[in-house]
């Protein structure tokens, strides 16, 4: 006997130790050596995190596909692992040490902090893996990688050597986005920018004659950060801005400085904007660092690691310059310390023109915190742009393509603008780059060290001495890696010939340039092949009123408290109901109630059917049905089965899920069932049988349809109705999906569609009307076929019974004061005479058509608004257009009442 209810606490543990007992989602398997492969890559998630929603949303869709073509009969791998994370896990291990009173980074040095961080990873690095399982996730966890193991290291070191090689990887001074509190390059992804509320000091540079002596001009620009001054080299303005075009060419003497800088002529600089003259400090500004390039400008770095002001023995700081005492006395000083003393050195010069108020964009650490300065220094670096253009290729001519097809364009415009990429980190944990250098600063690229030594040998003629740089690999770099990696490359294993390409990549739109655009670039570089056909970018989880979730707004939903108080499945089929293409999702715990409860209504409906002697026959034959409405029944479940498919295939997860909650809820729980009640409860026969097997059989369908969305609960209904039956079988992981083709009966469709139908008019009448619930009321069939005729005399009782219907009669012409309605082209009617006010519903109605008018009215005047638009957050913005669609869904509802009652 069935459990009362289905409680998933009880259950999923159990269901996933089933399934890994069995090594139900390994790739390869035996029975599957002649299958199509369907390969698809976790993004991998950092070694460091727990599961978050984007994490679930994410993971729940590739586990839909995954478990989809598995059922399809395909040797699927879906292949998990998580990345080494090297500023997170760096700063977890770091913050660690600290707690216990351990010593620093620094004293224990690098060998022993980095066995300390393996230590870590092994003790508790699997925590996103376990939670991974938790949601579902069929991956064949006997092939889980991580990015710095073995395999793994080998795949980056060959592929760092080769570039380099090639002249694709070489060491270049430039601008990056430093990190003063972990002393590190980061990437662009890594900064967050937060709006603060600053101020822009205005300083005058006084001009200068050919001879250095200031003619009593000046040139005021205006700053954010009024410490760079210091490595000024030039002054910009626009070469067409009339106010300036006099002074191009000439010289300015940088205050407190001495140096003299030239005013050079660039459309960098925005007359209408500040004062038009832009102070140009190509060391620590990315606009700057261009315009320095484009005017051959000296690049001088007044910053040391840790963001404080460094000018003691800066040969480029001193070199040409007379600073005042009071500007070397900055040294040491902490940039926001010394941005105060520069003002108050300013002002007192007579050199501070105005102070005003400004709120701007400032870059922080994403992890560390803290402000992030364009930093020169000297970096690893890959040369993109060849490898772009092969990447940019491979999606024009059709060989990999995004859905939706919307993101082309954020890839195309990336990788036609692309940089030179800063593949170099000043940490300890990660790739350490292989490149040794010798005593005169030689370097050597190789595969190891016994490598780089022989280089260094045939160079000078003789052993020399060599010393490893000590920067590691961005994460990036190994990531990018993934998808060929993983399967053993660069050995030519036979999974990589089996796997790669891989068929699809799910993944989010914020790393379409770190992630994706890079293993395009890599893959296509190593194995002269894309490492995926499809790039399936699904949106945001936002909260309920669509605003993004954050720690500091407090409305983080933690995906695993869902799980523990409404099951997995209910999660994962919310989130996949949700995943619109293109729309970010607006996630609500009621939501994820309501799915459960849909759990809740399947398991009372595979209940009922045992109850009702309802088992699996494993000789049944769909296809012999001769009960119309069984015929029917069947017929819907292979419509639902076609438009899953199609769904799935599309990437359109939405559309799937709601198709199959469609048939399972309203199809087969709320008509099937219900119409089938009078002969399960009626007499012993041939009907009965053939009902019992039918419901037995269509529950079993609907475990396979459900089973990628939901397969906890579709496991164990499964194995229930098996044991029901007393048949053996596999796990329904590694059954079959559904093959209903034949079974559509259209003219069992148009006797029961039509019984559903009118049920379903008589409802919507009576609740638009105002018809009071229990109220018995008549209805009149107008004129009607031949065919309604017989219908109504076989399904009669089962009208009156559904609608509240007192008595059926046949009319020849429609009556007066009657609720017309249209039921597949025949006319029926309800005469509610006596029992509504119908003239009073009419005015009722037309009052609240007109109010809603009102409302679309006012809803589309402010999103007509582009004052609004631009002004108000996103969620308000998108809260008013659900308001209209949700006004006008109700008003095209009220227009079909009043036409019913005026017909």
């Amino acid at each position: 006997m069935m459990d009362k209810t289905f409680d998933p606490a009880a259950v999923e543990a159990r269901i996933a130790a089933e399934w890994e007992e069995a090594q139900a989602f390994r790739a390869g398997r035996p029975d599957r050596a002649g299958a199509e492969p369907y390969s698809i890559m976790i993004p991998p998630p950092n070694v460091t995190g727990s599961l978050h929603m984007g994490h679930a949303l994410n993971n729940t869709l590739q586990d839909v596909l995954a478990r989809f073509e598995r059922l399809r009969g395909k040797d699927v791998l879906w292949q998990p692992g998580t990345d080494h994370a090297g500023i997170a896990t760096q700063m977890v291990v770091e913050r660690r040490l600290a707690e216990q009173q351990q010593p620093d980074r620094r004293t224990l040095g690098r060998p022993e902090f980095v066995r300390r961080v393996w230590e870590w990873k092994a003790e508790s690095g699997g925590t996103i893996v376990n939670q991974l399982k938790r949601l579902g996730a069929s991956c064949d966890w006997s092939r889980e990688r991580f990015t710095m193991d073995e395999g793994l290291s080998k795949a980056v070191l060959k592929v760092f050597v080769d570039l380099h090689a090639q002249g694709l990887i070489y060491r270049d001074k430039r601008l990056v986005n430093w990190d003063p509190k972990f002393q590190t390059a980061i990437s662009d992804l890594e900064v967050q920018q937060v709006e603060l509320k600053g101020h822009l000091w205005h300083f005058a540079y006084p001009v200068v004659d050919e001879e250095g002596r200031e003619t009593g001009e000046t040139i005021t620009v205006a700053t954010t950060r009024p410490e760079t001054m210091l490595g000024d080299t030039a002054v910009a303005v626009h070469p067409e801005d009339e106010r300036y075009r006099a002074l191009v060419g000439k010289r300015l003497r940088l205050p407190l400085v001495g140096r003299l800088i030239g005013i050079v002529a660039d459309e960098y600089s925005d007359p209408e904007k500040g004062t038009g003259a832009v102070k140009i400090t190509p060391a620590h500004d990315f606009n700057d660092f261009e315009v320095g390039r484009r005017h051959g400008l000296a690049q001088i770095n007044i910053l040391d690691e840790e963001a404080r002001i460094s000018l003691d023995s800066n040969a480029e700081f001193l070199e040409g310059s007379s600073p005042e005492p009071e500007a070397l006395a900055l040294h040491g000083l902490d940039r926001f310390e010394a941005r105060a003393k520069v003002v108050a050195l300013m002002e007192e010069r007579g050199r501070l023109v105005a102070i005003e108020p400004n709120t701007h964009a400032v870059p922080h650490g994403d992890r560390s915190g803290v402000v992030i300065e364009p930093y020169l220094t000297d970096q690893w670096y890959v040369n993109v742009k060849p490898l772009a253009e092969r990447a940019l290729r491979a999606v024009r001519d059709g060989r990999t393509r995004f859905v939706p097809e919307t993101y082309e364009k954020t890839y195309f415009q990336w990788l036609e603008n692309i940089e030179p990429w800063c593949i170099s980190r000043q940490l300890w944990w990660g790739h350490q780059i292989p490149a040794w250098y010798d005593p005169e600063g030689n370097c050597f690229v190789a595969s190891s060290e016994e490598e780089a030594l022989a280089q260094a040998a045939e160079k000078h003629g003789r052993p020399v001495a060599l010393r490893r740089d000590e920067d590691v690999l961005d994460t990036w770099f190994s990531s990018g890696l993934w998808p060929f990696s993983t399967l053993g490359w660069p050995e030519q294993t036979p999974e990589l010939a089996r796997y790669y390409p891989t068929s699809a990549l799910v993944t989010g739109f914020d790393i379409i340039f770190f992630w994706v655009a890079r293993m395009m670039m890599l893959g296509l570089h190593a194995i002269d092949e894309v490492p995926f056909r499809t790039i399936y970018i699904h949106a945001l989880v936002r909260d309920e009123k669509g605003a993004k979730m954050s720690k500091s707004k407090g409305n983080v939903v933690d995906p695993l408290d869902l799980v523990d108080r409404y099951g997995a499945d209910a999660l994962r089929f919310t989130l996949a109901a949700m995943a619109a293409q293109g729309r970010d999702i607006k996630l609500s715990v009621q939501r994820v109630e309501g799915y459960r409860n849909f759990a809740t209504k399947l398991w009372n409906a595979a209940r009922f059917a045992e109850m009702n002697g309802c088992r699996l026959d494993p000789a049944f034959a769909p296809g012999s049905a001769t009960q119309t409405l069984n015929a029917w029944a069947l017929g819907e479940a292979a419509r639902a089965v076609t438009e899953v498919t199609g769904a799935i295939e599309a990437y359109r997860f939405n559309d799937a899920a709601n198709a199959a909650y469609r048939f399972v809820w309203n199809v087969f729980c709320d008509w099937y069932l219900e119409l089938a009640k009078p002969v399960l409860q009626g007499e012993d026969g041939p009907a009965k049988d053939e009902t019992r097997r039918t419901i037995a059989y269509i529950i079993d369908q609907i475990c396979v349809l459900l089973h990628p969305f939901m397969p906890f609960l579709t496991e164990e209904l499964w194995a229930t109705k098996a044991r029901e039956a007393g048949i053996e079988r596999p796990l329904l992981a590694l059954a079959a999906w559904p093959d209903l083709g034949g079974l559509a009966r259209p003219e069992a469709e148009a006797e029961i569609g039509w019984v559903v139908d009118l049920v379903s008019e008589i409802r919507s009448a009576r609740s638009e009307t105002n018809v009071p619930a229990g109220a018995q009321i008549p209805l009149v069939l107008v004129a009607p076929s031949e065919a309604v005729r017989e219908r109504v005399a076989r399904w009669g009782d089962t009208v009156r019974r559904l609608g509240r219907i007192a008595s059926i009669d046949t009319v020849e012409t429609s009556p007066r004061n009657a609720v017309q309605l249209i039921v597949r082209g025949e006319v029926a009617a309800l005469p509610l005479e006596g029992v509504v006010d119908l003239a009073a519903e009419v005015a009722r109605l037309k009052k609240e058509d007109a109010k809603l008018d009102g409302e679309i009215g006012k809803i589309d005047a402010k999103l007509g608004n582009a004052d609004f638009l631009a002004r108000a957050p996103e969620e308000v913005v998108e809260e008013q257009r659900e308001r209209r669609d949700a006004a006008i869904a109700r008003r095209e509802k009220v227009r079909d009442a009043l036409t019913r009652l005026q017909g």
